[in-house]
């Protein structure tokens, strides 16, 4: 079996970190997305936002990660943002009832 990986590519503007994310969100990747994250809001910028169109895969590690990360960017006084989230992964959210604990904007100019 492959060891699932994920890639995170890191572009910070004055008003906001936007994290590229490609591969797999899963139960052997999550520390390392919540790292970069929580190192993003060691000085937080007013949103952070994590661009999934490269996600194949999120398992229900993957799905608690984001929500914990939004908490945690929320009380840090900023917002995260997912954009680019495929229809695997929208499905997923609605069956969980996850969709309403995370700002989702694909293909919206954001906030």
């Amino acid at each position: 079996m492959d060891r699932a990986e994920l890639s995170i590519t890191v572009h910070r503007t004055a008003d906001e970190v936007v994290l590229r994310l490609a591969g797999e969100i899963d139960m052997l990747t999550a520390a390392q997305l919540s790292s970069t994250v929580n190192e993003v809001l060691g000085d937080p910028p007013p949103r952070i936002v994590l661009d999934l169109g490269g996600v194949t895969f999120c398992d229900s590690q993957g799905l608690g990660t984001l929500v914990v990360l939004s908490r945690k960017a929320s009380h840090s006084q900023s917002l995260l943002v997912l954009t680019q989230v495929g229809d695997f992964l929208l499905r997923v959210l609605d069956i969980t009832g996850l969709r309403s604990a995370l700002m989702i904007r694909n293909n919206q100019s954001l906030p």
